[in-house]
């Protein structure tokens, strides 16, 4: 299968899925979600959309709109409460707690930290409260469903993206992995991909991190000390995602030494920048939209007490993974820009306009 036919494979199998979302939703076939909010009048109820941090940019700029837009054309009277806990555990279980207190019949969450979310979706569910868990799982106690990206296809994309670039260069040396917060269940199975795809490699995984709460700062703090340590041995760094890709960018940037192949994740503008400069390698590109508006449409069947059944199971919670699609300078142009995506008025800005024109990005 050569590249092209990759991508559209991967495109249809994302529809595919997403209409199998909508299809399960509305049937309200059984499931083994442990609760469902009362049938019947959903008129003016409400629901929560509670995400992590604000060290990603997606959940302010992307997450939140597309799921109240689309929670607004299911249910106009709804209610979307909406809480951002900036990467403290103990401040999501209190906004959990208000959002209960004010009476919502289904909350989507996004946990900081997935071990301490089961609190989150026991309180929750004595009070016949769904929990949809969003983008990271809740191993502890499964939530009534889960909705996200293949987070541990995700990692053996981006890592397999950059052994095979690194091989077709000839490249001499090692790999250094920077993970994501060890905190976050989404990140296990990240690392979990990139390993599947770095041990076999061939290259020697010379370091790996595990970011406290993805912070880029932290990423790129201990990027320098192994540029330090290893110097002209790194020939590739696979980052977890696009923040803590920017971080060890930074990292190399500053030590005046030349930046190697980096990947990320999430398809953030300023990697879409940082591709098209040539600094970055590659990053995964997540239609958000399709996450956020299958978790509204989810929401809203439970709300109106549907149990929604998952196309898998992942953590004995029914589950929906869909399938993304690995970005690099070769193929930004058609995935971001060409499908609506990115508008090349955000990302073709200033020292960006010169490489945008180059790649036919207009």
């Amino acid at each position: 299968m050569n590249r092209a036919q990759m991508r559209t494979s991967a495109f249809a199998a994302v529809a595919v899925l997403a209409g199998s979302v909508l299809a399960a939703c509305g049937s309200g076939s059984g499931a083994t979600g442990a609760t469902a909010s009362g049938a019947g009048d959903v008129e003016n109820a409400k629901v929560a959309f509670l995400m992590p941090d604000l060290a990603s940019t997606r959940y302010e700029l992307q997450d939140k709109p597309l799921f109240e837009a689309k929670m607004k054309q299911l249910c106009p009277s709804c209610e979307v409460i909406y809480q951002n806990a900036d990467s403290d555990a103990a401040k999501q279980q209190q906004q959990a707690n208000s959002a209960l207190a004010q009476g919502v019949k289904a909350i989507v969450l996004d946990p900081v930290d997935s071990a301490a979310a089961a609190t989150i979706v026991k309180t929750a569910q004595s009070q016949q409260v769904p929990v949809i868990a969003y983008d990271r799982p809740i191993p502890a106690t499964p939530a009534d469903y889960y909705i996200s990206f293949d987070n541990e296809k995700i990692g053996s994309m981006i890592a397999q993206s950059l052994v095979d670039h690194l091989k077709a260069e000839k490249a001499e040396g090692g790999i250094l992995q920077v993970n994501g917060s060890p905190t976050d269940a989404a990140a296990g199975l990240i690392k979990k991909g990139i390993h599947s795809a770095v041990d076999p490699s061939g290259f020697k995984l010379l370091a790996e991190y595990d970011t406290p709460d993805w912070q880029p700062e932290k990423a790129q703090t201990w990027v320098s000390g192994q540029i330090t340590q290893f110097k002209d041995q790194i020939v590739g760094v696979v980052a977890a995602n696009d923040g803590t890709g920017g971080g060890t960018i930074a990292a190399f940037k500053a030590a005046g030494v030349k930046v190697p192949p980096v990947t990320g994740n999430d398809a953030e503008v300023a990697a879409a920048q940082r591709i098209i400069a040539g600094d970055q390698y590659n990053t995964i590109s997540k239609p958000i939209k399709i996450v956020a508006e299958a978790s509204a449409t989810t929401a809203y069947a439970f709300m109106q007490g549907k149990k929604p059944a998952g196309k898998s199971t992942l953590y004995n919670t029914p589950s929906e993974l869909f399938v993304p699609t690995v970005v690099t300078k070769e193929n930004i142009k058609e995935v971001l820009f060409d499908s609506g995506i990115m508008k090349a008025a955000d990302v073709c800005t200033g020292e960006y306009a010169k490489g945008c024109e180059e790649l036919g990005i207009k």
